[in-house]
């Protein structure tokens, strides 16, 4: 890279703070900012620090938007000390964020005036991939806003495919990613609440069946989980990926699908499973208490 572009980094969550870590190693210039001052602090050593998110965007080549939701991001942008004013005709927008299609191309709408450029490059790996530089981001944008991006997405994933020409071209590969995670994730709690109303060991269901052709990732990582929380339910409480995450995607999936007139029976099933959890007061669990809500329901 013969320029490092500068980047201005908003949203420090879960992904966003480990994916900034692994910005800092790979020589980028990050200015980052996020509600939670704790989250600032976690990240010094790879991000100077900015007091708003305002100050994070100007003067940035590019600035990455990392947050939870639709509303989030619109908030981001142009709400109150949002980062719309700071952007130039020569600001590239990446969006990292899973809000969906339709979010994308309201920002793509509401932006014109103040920057065309603008890539939607939802992710997928986990916090540790995002440690590590590892993940799968799927990327929509113009070829020219994508090579200015380029470098940025290299460093943070293993696989950046371009997946479309349009923003909200990745949302939508995201969506169709988020069906199958949150499906799957579902299913195995679902299995493992058998096994455990048969009797079985599932300690011993989950290690043989990993070896079979029931395997997969998810169950693999949150069935792991899963078999935990059964032998003592504090487990439960060390998120590395909220309830809350699975409500809110799944949701898309289901606003994805009625827009294109698709059945996604299965995916309203993992759905409702969510949303059980949330009423249950688990959204700031890990998803993989979709186990214990399916088992204590009964």
């Amino acid at each position: 890279m013969a320029t490092t572009p500068a980047v201005g980094w908003i949203g420090l969550g879960a992904m966003g703070a480990p994916m900034v870590r692994t910005a800092g190693q790979a020589g980028f210039s990050v200015r980052a900012f996020d509600l939670n001052p704790a989250a600032l602090d976690a990240v010094a050593e790879a991000a100077d620090p900015a007091a708003s998110a305002i100050e994070a965007a100007t003067g940035a080549d590019i600035v990455v938007v990392m947050v939870a939701t639709p509303a989030q991001l619109e908030a981001v942008l142009f709400g109150e000390g949002g980062i719309a004013p700071a952007l130039t005709t020569e600001t590239t927008v990446l969006i990292m964020s899973t809000v969906g299609p339709a979010a994308i191309e309201a920002t793509c709408t509401a932006l014109e005036g103040t920057t065309a450029r603008v890539v939607d490059a939802p992710v997928s790996g986990g916090v540790a991939r995002a440690g590590t530089g590892d993940l799968l981001i799927m990327v929509g944008g113009s070829a020219e806003d994508v090579a200015v991006v380029r470098p940025l997405l290299d460093a943070l994933a293993a696989n950046a495919p371009v997946v479309g020409s349009r923003p909200g071209d990745g949302q939508r590969f995201k969506v169709v990613n988020q069906l199958l995670c949150g499906v799957h994730i579902a299913v195995a709690g679902e299995a493992l609440a058998l096994a455990d109303s048969m009797g079985l060991d599932l300690e011993q269901v989950h290690e043989v069946l990993n070896t079979g052709a029931a395997a997969s990732f998810m169950f693999a990582d949150r069935g792991g989980r899963m078999v935990e929380g059964a032998r003592d339910d504090t487990a439960f409480d060390e998120v590395r990926s909220a309830l809350s995450i699975f409500v809110k995607d799944m949701g898309l999936v289901s606003e994805a699908a009625r827009e294109v007139g698709q059945e996604v029976p299965l995916a309203a099933s993992a759905e409702a499973i969510y949303q059980r959890g949330s009423e249950l007061g688990h959204d700031r669990k890990d998803d993989s208490i979709v186990y214990q809500v399916l088992r204590e329901e009964r």
